[in-house]
């Protein structure tokens, strides 16, 4: 039975015991290479690491110089290399030649390479070719999973996305399999495994198969996870080509978090140096205005800071016992809390200076008439407007890309004058970045074929060529289809399953590939806790704006801005209805009517949880707010191959190689 009179959400798995094996099994690796040595370490592997072993680690255990790959060692370097880097062939290439310098030069030194998360064939080929490959020993960290979070983990592999979904290259499944069986046998058997998408499919498989290799070590635990939901990040591009509007995505849009931190420089320090500042539930600002929408920070923080105004007040009238009280157990707090709150604030400054700058509300509203299907040719004169202007290559290609998904594809016409006028502001060697969008399918020509229509070949044949032109531009417009449309019309529909039963049109629409496969012996104890915590796994990348809206969902008690749910929903089938809204039903792009000074607020993000009152006025009928019976207390975790947005997205197809 649903636990649907659960108010309280369950609190979340320990995920720290994740650390701790990575971090335990890397000086397990380092103190095989006894005695002093110095460490080269890949640049994205910097941040992860730092996550996990300081540098007063590494240096109880003999690491004496710690060096950037691709930086050469310095002339009275140790006897002993050790490479901490990613599999990859470029980096196979800087090793070797620094071994077959140390051999011309008559140099004798160890060298030990760690591959992360794991070392691959065409790594061992390059060494072999290089004549290399018998001076070196190779192993591998085991690094899968990084806790960015209490509800976040992150494999962090920001080349996943463009691997598999643009090359096709299939490397990375392994990992990923690897990950969800270290998950299993830690903290018990899943209750229920959902998936849509081919690479969920196949690293379910691999995963499975891992299993039945292994001794399971997690069964006959108690399940800590109930149900897990694996999507592939191709069955959603629109989510993460929309604007994040919650803070959190803002602060990465703008800053750039990494792993789970971000660099606020003088602008929002406003002194001379940079800070680094960990950004997660600890922080106690930052855990209560992460999933709020943009407008209504600002408003927080001016009573928040009001607030600690008034407790530092407190201090006047004191006697002596109670100042020193204050002191003893207030005051430190007050001061960090004051420390944070000033931090913030600057963000949000400086976030306000640069979207007012691009044209902020404006992009929004675009991006609305693209998701509504209205207004799509005066989206399309925005769009060339924003090319023109030079705005941002980056945002001129998210949008020209959220055009083509929203309508199907671009008409002819209007692909190759979009791609003309960005080639001429932005430069002749975006062709292959053209290249890439396409083959990926984000930026898509509509074929003839799909268009044109017998009665259009008869009539133009009766008009002159000018007026066939304008004809078949019709006739483009009237045959459109759009996935996008039919997916996010058919999930609005009631709910009452525990499976993808009835829901086969919505998955043909996602491109199939999906399962449901249940464990019996979990699925028979459903007052076990677990059966409210749901693990959404995003191959490919996951936006801060999903993460809100499923946090949104998770605490939700018996309202719901996502379609009906029945009144015996399982916590699983939550996860098949949150995870499997499309575009701008799981982004929550409802325009909603103006509060304060005109800016719109989004369904996701209701003032207080209440949502009283506010009408969508994308689509009038539909009143937020409404009660509507849906899982309560659920807790969604979230594992993401790497933290995405639309940016990331775009760099990832222009950096690409043909």
């Amino acid at each position: 039975m649903a636990l649907a009179g659960r108010r309280d959400a369950p609190e979340p798995p320990d995920f720290g015991i994740l650390k701790r094996l990575a971090r335990d099994q890397l000086v397990y690796l380092l103190e095989q290479l006894p005695g002093k040595k110095d460490l080269f370490i890949e640049a994205d592997l910097m941040s992860p690491l730092d996550r996990i072993a300081n540098v007063s680690i590494l240096k109880q255990h003999d690491v004496d110089k710690l060096y950037k790959v691709e930086t050469r060692p310095a002339p009275g370097a140790s006897d002993q290399f050790c490479f901490l880097v990613r599999p990859r062939v470029r980096t196979m290439r800087f090793i070797a030649d620094i071994v077959n310098a140390d051999k011309m030069s008559g140099r004798s030194r160890k060298y030990k390479i760690i591959f992360s998360p794991q070392k691959f064939y065409a790594c061992e080929m390059v060494l072999e070719e290089e004549g290399v490959f018998g001076d070196v020993t190779c192993d591998e960290w085991s690094f899968y999973l990084l806790p960015l979070d209490e509800d976040i983990i992150s494999m962090e592999l920001p080349e996943f996305f463009r691997d598999y979904f643009l090359e096709g290259d299939h490397r990375w499944i392994n990992p990923v399999a690897r990950a969800l069986q270290l998950l299993n046998s830690l903290y018990g058997p899943f209750g229920k495994t959902y998936g849509i998408g081919r690479c969920a499919k196949m690293s379910y498989e691999l995963w499975r198969d891992l299993e039945e290799e292994s001794e399971s070590e997690g069964q006959g635990r108690k399940p800590e996870i109930g149900h897990v939901f694996l999507m592939d990040r191709d069955t959603d591009y629109v989510t993460a080509l929309c604007s994040q509007v919650v803070y959190e995505g803002l602060v990465d849009d703008t800053f750039r978090i990494k792993c789970g931190s971000v660099d606020f420089g003088p602008d929002v320090t406003s002194s001379d140096k940079s800070i680094k500042v960990l950004l997660n539930s600890q922080d106690k600002v930052f855990s209560q205005i992460r999933n709020e929408h943009f407008s209504s920070v600002f408003g927080f923080l001016s009573q928040k800071s009001r607030n600690l105004q008034a407790q530092y007040d407190r201090r006047r009238g004191m006697d002596i016992k109670q100042m020193k009280d204050f002191v003893s157990q207030e005051l430190k707090g007050l001061k960090q809390e004051h420390r944070l709150l000033s931090l913030h604030i600057g963000a949000c400054e400086s976030i306000m200076k640069k979207k007012t700058k691009q044209d902020f509300q404006e992009t929004i509203k675009a991006e609305h008439s693209l998701l509504e299907g209205f207004d799509v040719r005066e989206s399309t004169s925005f769009i060339e407007e924003h090319i023109d202007r030079q705005v941002s290559p980056i945002e001129s290609l998210r949008l020209m890309c959220l055009l083509s998904i929203t309508e199907n594809g671009l008409i002819p016409k209007d692909y190759r004058s979009l791609k003309t006028q960005y080639l001429q502001s932005y430069g002749p060697e975006h062709l292959l970045t053209f290249h890439n969008l396409k083959r990926i399918g984000l930026l898509t020509e509509q074929s003839a074929g799909e268009t044109l229509t017998a009665v259009e070949s008869k009539v133009s044949k009766l008009v002159t060529d000018r007026a066939a032109g304008k004809i078949t531009d019709a006739f483009n417009s009237l045959a459109r289809k759009s996935n996008f449309r039919a997916i996010s019309k058919k999930l609005g529909l009631v709910l009452e399953r525990r499976d993808w039963q009835g829901l086969e049109e919505v998955v043909r629409l996602l491109n199939g590939n999906e399962f449901s496969v249940s464990d019996s012996a979990v699925e028979d104890n459903p007052a076990w806790e677990s059966q409210r915590i749901v693990l959404a796994v995003f191959l490919g990348g996951c936006t801060f704006s999903e993460i809100a809206a499923l946090r949104f969902l998770g605490k939700e008690r018996g309202r719901s801005g996502l379609g009906r749910v029945g009144s015996r929903q399982e916590p699983g089938d939550a996860a098949i209805a949150a995870c499997s809204q499309a575009g701008s039903v799981l982004r929550n792009q409802h325009r909603l009517k103006p509060l304060g000074k005109g800016v719109a607020r989004y369904t996701a993000l209701l003032e207080n949880g209440r949502g009283q009152g506010w009408e969508c006025q994308c689509c009038p009928t539909a009143r937020l707010g409404h009660r509507r019976a849906f899982p309560t207390g659920c807790k969604f975790i979230f594992l993401t191959t790497a933290i995405t947005n639309s940016a990331r997205m775009m760099e990832a197809m222009i950096e690409a190689k043909a």
